[in-house]
């Protein structure tokens, strides 16, 4: 199985100093316990050389957050991929909501940035998805299927190695595993495990989340809230969004980052036309009201 890369980019924020500053951070803790997987930090143009000065890319790879769909020529502050790979980084994030939202970059340009990238030998991060306003509409199976068959299917097997897309872990099991992003010791004193992973889900289906069995036959280990449920809307609900677990366990026992504690089951459910409502729903299954 292929290793996993969690990357983040840093938008538009802080200033040089407070960029160099932030990845000789990371770079000291992801030294001294490295996790069970691969890291990149995606920065702004302005901060790419000074960082890979001094930057260990054997533990944190180092990337742009955008590059030219034109290798070079008259267009005023664009930043090409040959000038990225220029400055040392080795990875670009291509097709990101913001650019595509903000900046109109269509199937078509990307398709002319993904080129040139691969060409100079950077590998590709490549984002897809649809807005809520298209998943609402039913259309995200057409949105994702025109970005990716408008980017990146004209790729031979060769050029595709260096795009790094999401992939399930296993196929035809019911549930999906969730990990522990970081190390953390597991007993009776409560634990919020913050998992970071938001779930897109079609609508009347919900996502089941239950603690491994394994883990709960030896050490007793449960989730506080008996059974975590999470429907359609919460990726898009402002109050977390994201998947949290609060568990403990009659036996205390350590899990490394990385390590599964947790499976999710899709599971269809009905909603009764008729009942009083009080409010709207913003994330999860419980209802909303102070009465």
């Amino acid at each position: 199985m292929r290793k996993k890369i969690v990357a983040g980019n840093w938008k538009m924020n802080m200033n040089l100093q407070e960029g160099i500053d932030l990845a000789k951070e990371l770079q000291v803790m992801l030294t001294e316990e490295k996790p069970n997987c691969d890291v990149v930090i995606c920065t702004p143009f302005i901060h790419l050389a000074s960082i890979a000065q001094f930057l260990n890319q054997e533990t944190i790879g180092l990337g742009a957050e955008n590059c030219a769909d034109k290798e070079k020529g008259a267009y005023t502050g664009e930043v090409s991929a040959e000038m990225v790979k220029s400055t040392g980084a080795r990875f670009v994030i291509l097709g990101h909501s913001e650019r595509r939202e903000y900046y109109h970059d269509t199937p078509e340009i990307l398709k002319e940035k993904v080129l040139l990238a691969l060409k100079n030998g950077l590998k590709v991060i490549f984002c897809i998805g649809e807005s809520l306003a298209e998943r609402e509409a039913g259309k995200q199976n057409e949105v994702v299927k025109a970005e990716l068959e408008g980017s990146v299917f004209n790729l031979t097997a060769e050029e595709f190695k260096n795009i790094v897309m999401p992939r399930r872990a296993t196929l035809f099991s019911a549930g999906y595993d969730f990990s522990v992003p970081f190390d953390v010791t597991i007993g009776p004193t409560p634990v919020l495990i913050l998992t970071g992973i938001r779930a897109l889900i079609d609508n009347g289906y919900f996502l089941m989340l239950c603690p491994r069995s394994g883990l709960g036959m030896k050490y007793g280990m449960q989730l506080l809230n008996t059974m975590g449920i999470i429907d359609s809307d919460y990726a898009y609900a402002e109050n977390y969004g994201h998947i949290m677990a609060k568990v403990c366990a009659d036996k205390e026992f350590t899990l490394k980052a990385g390590e599964r504690f947790m499976q999710g089951i899709f599971i269809p459910f009905g909603i009764s036309r008729n009942g009083n409502t009080l409010n709207r729903r913003t994330g999860g299954m419980g209802s909303t009201g102070s009465k």
